[in-house]
Parts: structure tokens; C-alpha cells; sequence
């Protein structure tokens, strides 16, 4: 099965993707990933994305497709894979048709991960980290005893410098503005399917494998 995965920052599209990942044997395609692991291998197109990088420039449209283009070509992908976090705008899902005709492939759906924007920005602007024991916890939806027993045990819930509000406001504004209109396109292609994406990981991920028939 090939997917696109869409949702805005905090929608769990990472954490469903693994786990369909590791039961399924898909392979997870992260731009994020794929771009380190090209600078670190000395590519011509990693080069070319760390120059970008050294800058203080976005790495182009064009290079991320060309890193894009390579790994789906390799044997791997071939029994099925899912796309995090790419495409992120109408450019980029238009660019990536005519790469996946080129090997003889196509997407079989594109699942939107659908979460009310009030709790996105709980779940982003919670996000703490418990300094004694490592774990992840959540202000808002953590229970107070989770909370509380990592102060018990001389921690403290430390959030990270870019879980702020003023950031995180402006990173759900750009996934309006560029991301949310792939959802009409894959609509308009006959792809989308919408999972909820409130409540329980494991009741998530479970209608997310009904909505793929898996």
C-alpha cells in the first residue's frame, strides 16, 4: 500500500505511520530523515541541500523531490510505503505525480489525521519533558499523578524553547496556508480518507487500519 500521510503539526502522523510501518512492512518516507541521511552520505543532492542549509536557506522544491525520487525507487518501496511529511503544498503533490509514473507506481490513499485546532495547540504548547526520567508528559492531558511523580522524584517538567505559543500559532498558520489545500486535491483525486484523530492512540490507529482495509 502506498499513502500520503497529511495532518498539521501534532495530529500523531508520525507516531500512526510507524506503527503501520512496523506491522505492515511499509517503508516510512520522512523528507526530514532522508535529507539528513544525504547530507551525512556526501550525495550530489545532499551537497546540494547543505548548501542550501549552511546558508540559512530552505532547501528548494527541487532537491527534496530529486531525494524524494531516489528512495522510492529503491527495491524497498516497491512492496508499499507512506510519505510523512511530503508533499507539504499543491506544488510539491503535483510534482510528485509524474515521479511516481516514472517508476510504476501510485498512491492508494491519502489519510488525513483530522484534529480540532484548539487541542493541536493544547498538545503542542503542553508538551513537557521530565528532566529526572526523560518522559514525555503533557500538561493538559497527562494525569496529575503522572505529573506529579516526576516532581516527586526531583524532576522537572521542562519545555522545549520552540513548544512556545507565539511558535507554535505561526507553524499551525503555515499548514493552513500550504498544507491544508492537499486536502481537496487528494479529495478531488478520489484518495482522501479521514481518520479522527482525537482520544486513544490505540483506538486511532485502529480505525485508521478499518479506513485502509488493513
Amino acid at each position: 500500500m502506498r499513502i500520503v500521510f497529511l495532518g498539521a503539526p501534532g495530529s500523531g502522523k508520525g507516531t500512526q505511520a510507524k506503527r503501520l510501518m512496523d506491522e505492515h512492512g511499509l517503508v516510512q518516507i520522512s523528507t526530514g530523515d532522508l535529507l539528513r541521511a544525504a547530507v551525512a552520505a556526501g550525495t550530489e543532492l545532499g551537497l546540494k541541500a547543505k548548501a542550501a542549509m549552511d546558508a540559512g536557506e530552505l532547501v528548494t522544491d527541487d532537491i527534496v523531490l530529486g531525494i524524494i525520487a531516489e528512495r522510492l525507487a529503491q527495491d524497498d518501496c516497491k512492496a508499499g510505503f507512506i510519505l510523512d511529511g511530503y508533499p507539504r503544498n499543491l506544488q510539491q503533490a503535483e510534482d510528485l505525480q509524474p515521479v511516481l509514473k516514472n517508476i510504476g507506481q501510485s498512491l492508494d490513499a491519502a489519510v488525513l489525521l483530522d484534529v480540532d485546532m484548539d487541542i493541536l495547540m493544547k498538545r503542542l504548547t503542553g508538551r513537557r519533558t521530565c528532566s529526572k526520567t526523560g518522559k514525555l508528559l503533557n500538561v493538559y492531558f497527562s494525569s496529575p499523578e503522572e505529573l506529579k511523580a516526576c516532581t516527586d522524584a526531583g524532576g522537572e517538567l521542562i519545555q522545549r524553547a520552540d513548544d512556545n505559543e507565539e511558535t507554535i500559532a505561526n507553524r499551525l498558520k503555515v499548514y493552513r496556508e500550504q498544507t491544508e489545500p492537499l486536502i481537496d486535491f487528494y479529495r478531488a483525486a478520489g484518495l482522501l480518507k479521514t481518520v479522527a484523530g482525537e482520544g486513544d492512540i490505540d483506538a486511532i490507529y485502529a480505525q485508521l487500519k478499518q479506513t485502509l482495509g488493513l
